[in-house]
């Protein structure tokens, strides 16, 4: 499966994660407006957040299907990384909101307890939310997305988060009454954490980081292949969830054109195979003869 055929997959996880976040920021809302739940309000202003960061994503995979053409020879491909940008500032704008609201009620004395009708509308969008993050993850596996991993780490934290608004809401149930606001800023601080992850992976991708020890792992590879005599350097960078790959490798002197170009091949194969890289370049030079001793 090609790297387009599994962009326009990775779109069905972005719709499956909007109309999920749709229903459940509309049902928390809805409930906590009538129970007065601080907790439940931050959970579901959470998803309704989660909605607009899901549409960054879709619209992010969207692009990044265009073909090449004059302006963007290589495709469009970070533009489903820019999309999981996006969605690292709208979740970060909504973390702080959320935090700054719990602080006054968390520190008032006569804050009441919520109806327990918040708390089971917490635990029944946790189930949900966890399903679509098992469906999202499997499919950001499947099809290397880093989008719709961002998504389906995100899709993880908001089902957390609703498991903690439920402990938060049974809690005040038994005149811990500050346990409610409190679960509302352990919410904040939770949807703060999974923006700055999702905004470090994003920006190290863009300016062309590269974890070593994923290098070291395609050194590995390309040095065990028959006919590699030594790898003078070797360069790898993310082009939205595609990697691309540049490599000085040295051969035998004595090969002819043909031969030196069956070991590319093999490279270029067992990238393929191993680490699911298909854009390798490769560029061949004599290997050094030893001097006599």
């Amino acid at each position: 499966m090609d790297v387009y055929s599994d962009l326009k997959q990775g779109e069905r996880g972005a719709w499956v994660s909007i109309f999920a976040y749709i229903f459940c920021s509309v049902l928390k809302i809805g409930v906590a407006y009538v129970t007065a739940s601080e907790a439940l309000m931050a959970d579901g202003l959470n998803n309704s957040t989660d909605v607009v960061a899901s549409i960054a994503v879709l619209i992010g995979l969207r692009i990044a299907r265009k073909p090449p053409d004059k302006d963007h020879p290589y495709g469009h491909f970070r533009a489903e990384t820019i999309s999981a940008l996006v969605a690292s500032f709208i979740m970060l704008f909504v973390g702080v909101q959320v935090v700054t609201n719990a602080v006054p009620s968390l520190l008032d004395p006569h804050h009441t307890a919520p109806d327990l009708l918040a708390g089971w509308t917490a635990l029944a969008t946790a189930v949900i939310m966890l399903g679509v993050y098992r469906y999202n993850k499997k499919l950001a596996i499947k099809t290397n997305s880093q989008a719709l991993n961002a998504a389906a780490a995100d899709n993880r934290s908001d089902a957390f988060v609703s498991i903690g608004t439920f402990i938060g809401v049974a809690g005040a149930q038994f005149q811990l009454h500050w346990l409610d606001p409190l679960a509302a800023f352990v919410v904040g601080l939770i949807i703060l954490k999974t923006a700055w992850d999702i905004f470090r992976e994003a920006t190290h991708r863009l300016t062309d980081g590269f974890d070593e020890s994923e290098l070291a792992d395609l050194r590995a590879t390309i040095s065990s292949i028959s006919g590699v005599k030594d790898i003078s350097d070797i360069k790898a960078r993310y082009h939205g969830s595609s990697v691309l790959v540049d490599v000085v490798i040295h051969v035998d002197p004595g090969l002819n054109v043909v031969e030196s170009h069956t070991i590319t091949e093999k490279i270029e194969e067992q990238m393929r195979k191993i680490h699911r890289i298909n854009a390798v370049h490769i560029h061949i030079e004599p290997c050094r003869k030893m001097a006599p001793s």
